[in-house]
């Protein structure tokens, strides 16, 4: 009885196993981490995980208890529903309501640094998807504190509020409400607000990763 009991018991965790695999969370996780443009050390740090251990979970040698995924899915910015949606089942369609946007400091292609804005992810991950909008508010910034930087991609603004001052190589624009830019980020690029106020802007940013 306890050989039959002990088998159905190793029949049932090789179940919950290939049920789990089934989900492909790691490469959900990896597929997401990658969208953002984050690394395994930017996840550990924003969700308090360790860096092997995420690894582990993106190579589907660990499966994450819920107190886990709940800690990535918050450091990715999606609820915890989304590493369990099946492929099949993924919503091509995303709406996001004004109050259920989530802020984070500077854009996914630079996490780390304080640029002197703040953005507001305005749709959730999607199937398949290629660009991420954003509501971003620039912060007064003196000229000599703009820090350029620049990733592959491309980049999308158009400005609601404000003054924004642009700087691409030897080029700087100044746009004013309603002006729209459209540029290639491998360029390396600035952005500051004028006149001592914050600008707000729609932004539409491109990164591809295959």
């Amino acid at each position: 009885m306890d050989k039959i009991k002990k088998n159905s018991e190793q029949d049932g965790e090789k179940e919950i196993q290939q049920e789990v695999e089934a989900l492909r969370i790691g490469s959900k996780m990896r597929r997401l981490r990658q969208r953002r443009n984050l690394t395994l050390q930017n996840v550990a740090d924003l969700s308090g995980l360790s860096k092997s251990l995420l690894s582990q979970i993106e190579n589907k040698n660990s499966v994450p208890p819920i107190a886990t995924l709940l800690r990535i899915s918050k450091a990715l910015g999606v609820s915890i529903g989304y590493f369990f949606k099946e492929s099949k089942a993924e919503n091509f369609i995303s709406y996001v309501p004004k109050n259920k946007r989530y802020r984070v400091q500077g854009l996914p292609h630079n996490r780390t640094q304080d640029l002197g804005y703040y953005y507001q992810a305005l749709s959730r991950p999607i199937a398949n998807q290629h660009m991420e909008p954003f509501w971003i508010e620039f912060n007064p910034r003196s000229k000599q504190d703009v820090e350029f930087y620049q990733h592959v991609g491309e980049e999308f603004i158009h400005l609601q509020q404000g003054r924004l001052e642009f700087q691409a190589g030897e080029r700087t624009i100044v746009m004013e409400p309603g002006d729209s830019l459209y540029f290639n980020s491998s360029i390396a690029h600035a952005a500051r607000s004028l006149n001592n106020q914050k600008a707000s802007a729609i932004a539409v940013i491109y990164s591809p990763h295959d």
